[in-house]
C-alpha cells in the first residue's frame, strides 16, 4: 500500500493511500517500537474483478514501520478521509531536539 512519511518539529505524518478500505478494517498496533499498519475488507465472489492490471490491494495491505525511539507510541492517532489514513506520530522530547552541527578543524 502507497504511503508518504512527512517530518516537522513534532510530530511525523503517516499519509497511507487506503481507498475503499473501511477505518472499522482498518488495525494499528505498536510492539516493541514498530508499528504494525493493516486493512481488510470482504468482496462477495460475484464483486471479485478480474485484473488485466493490479497495482494495489483489494482485499488486504500491512505496513509495518520502525519508530527508532522517536515516537511517543502512547500518543499515536489516527483519522482517515477521503481514502487516505492519516497517522500522527508525536516525538519524543529527545527526537525535537534540534540537529547539532559539529563543526570540522
Amino acid at each position: 500500500m502507497p504511503l508518504n512519511i512527512t517530518d516537522n518539529e513534532t510530530n511525523f505524518e503517516v499519509h497511507v493511500y487506503a481507498v475503499g478500505f473501511l477505518k472499522e478494517n482498518i488495525k494499528l498496533s505498536v510492539t516493541d517500537d514498530v508499528l504494525y499498519i493493516s486493512g481488510t475488507r470482504t468482496l462477495d465472489e460475484n464483486q471479485e474483478p478480474n485484473f488485466s492490471r493490479q497495482e494495489f490491494p483489494v482485499k488486504s495491505f500491512e505496513r509495518v514501520l520502525n519508530l527508532n525511539g522517536q515516537v511517543d507510541a502512547q500518543n499515536i492517532s489516527a483519522t482517515q478521509s477521503n481514502g487516505v489514513l492519516t497517522i500522527t506520530l508525536p516525538k519524543t522530547v529527545e527526537a525535537q531536539k534540534p540537529a547539532q552541527e559539529i563543526k570540522v578543524n
